[in-house]
């Protein structure tokens, strides 16, 4: 199976979205990094890439991603350039939206664990609880460390402008190389219409286009993963965290719900 859509955008620019669309329009399966949490392989895959990358060697991304037709989110908008180079015919969709909002919206959600992880050992102890401890999350965590906060954003995340700066230079730097004929740049709430045209082929007839992870998907994502001991996937697929206290009382609550 060959990779035939590329997705380019940041975390937090509607990837989970377009990852919901491309699949019932024949792009499936689709990789994201909110199911790395439960996919030990794929952690390994993606490791493996970012090894081989790091030492110049040349990455085989059909291991990396075997039987998937399209990636979107990260790890592999991270590696957008070597990925259109590997299937050059690939289209590229690079997902936007305002560079200011993005930075509220990623520093509140998927940004959140490694945010508690430096917070307190109360924090510390809310995430154990809630299962970051146990090797897949404490895995996918590390990997998003490496390749993310410290890689892409050289540990300076939590400084707005420089981060804000990184966002808006991936941006550029996709629209400069990509050719405007294999690529689209995308917002979601444009819904299927762009999309479809885009990639030559026809909505869903009476399907509405999946809004997934806005702000009241992430509370109920929280309460449901909390209930189940799952924080750790809650945090990483983009569930809002306030603040430590907030978590280590919830978590407090949740486990004497269940009797723990």
């Amino acid at each position: 199976m060959v990779l035939r859509v590329i997705g380019a955008g940041f975390g937090r620019t509607g990837t989970r979205s377009l990852q919901a669309a491309l699949e019932p329009l024949g792009f499936g399966p689709c990789a994201h990094m909110a199911d790395l949490i439960d996919d030990p392989g794929g952690i390994d895959r993606w490791e493996g890439a970012v090894q081989c990358a790091a030492g110049g060697q040349v990455v085989d991304w059909e291991g990396v991603l075997p039987g998937y037709r399209a990636t979107v989110d990260w790890p592999g908008a991270h590696f957008w350039a070597e990925l259109a180079g590997a299937y050059p015919e690939a289209k590229v969709v690079l997902t936007v939206r305002d560079p200011e909002r993005w930075y509220e919206s990623a520093r509140e959600t998927i940004y959140g664990p490694r945010r508690l992880r430096r917070a307190s050992r109360l924090a510390s102890a809310a995430i154990a609880l809630g299962g970051l401890a146990a090797p897949g999350p404490r895995r996918a965590l590390r990997l998003a460390d490496d390749l993310i906060w410290d890689g892409v954003f050289g540990g300076r995340f939590e400084e707005r402008a420089h981060a804000v700066a990184v966002f808006r230079r991936h941006v550029e730097a996709v629209t400069d190389t990509i050719p405007p004929e294999r690529l689209l740049v995308y917002e979601v709430k444009q819904g299927w219409g762009p999309l479809c045209r885009f990639l030559g082929v026809e909505p869903p007839a009476g399907v509405p286009f999946p809004h997934l992870n806005d702000g009241a998907a992430f509370r109920r994502l929280v309460g449901q993963r909390l209930a189940l001991g799952g924080i750790g996937f809650a945090l990483l697929g983009g569930a809002t965290v306030s603040g430590a206290g907030r978590v280590v009382r919830a978590v407090g609550a949740a486990r004497a719900d269940r009797g723990a």
